[in-house]
């Protein structure tokens, strides 16, 4: 995944689904564009019910309107689990499930998919 992209890609959805910042912002329950313009020029993160409420909107998945956003988080993620699995490889005396070691190393390596992916 290139390291380039855009947070977001609010913008293009919003113009190719041919709806204002105003449509936008009402569809949301807001009463102006104004917080969307702040949501697709990256001053603002949306919350999750709002992240979800544009997913229902442009009928895209929140990582494919967040590309570069959920890039960043999924880097997070991944540096936590190596993390997790040193720290429960070293530790002895809890059980190193298989499925836990496995859903670690699927972290790590990118290969864990969602369950929306799988289907």
């Amino acid at each position: 995944m290139p390291s380039h992209r855009l947070l977001n890609y609010l913008r293009k959805f919003r113009k190719l689904s041919g709806l204002s910042q105003g449509d936008v912002a009402f569809l949301l329950g807001a009463q102006v564009g104004a917080k969307v313009c702040r949501y697709e020029r990256f001053v603002r993160i949306p919350s999750l019910k709002t992240a979800l409420a544009l997913e229902a909107i442009f009928k895209r998945p929140i990582a494919e309107l967040f590309p570069g956003l959920f890039q960043r988080v999924e880097a997070q993620v991944r540096e936590q689990a190596k993390k997790l699995a040193q720290r429960k490889s070293a530790d002895n005396s809890v059980p190193f499930a298989a499925r836990k070691r496995q859903t670690l190393i699927g972290i790590v390596s990118g290969q864990i998919r969602s369950p929306r992916q799988q289907s």
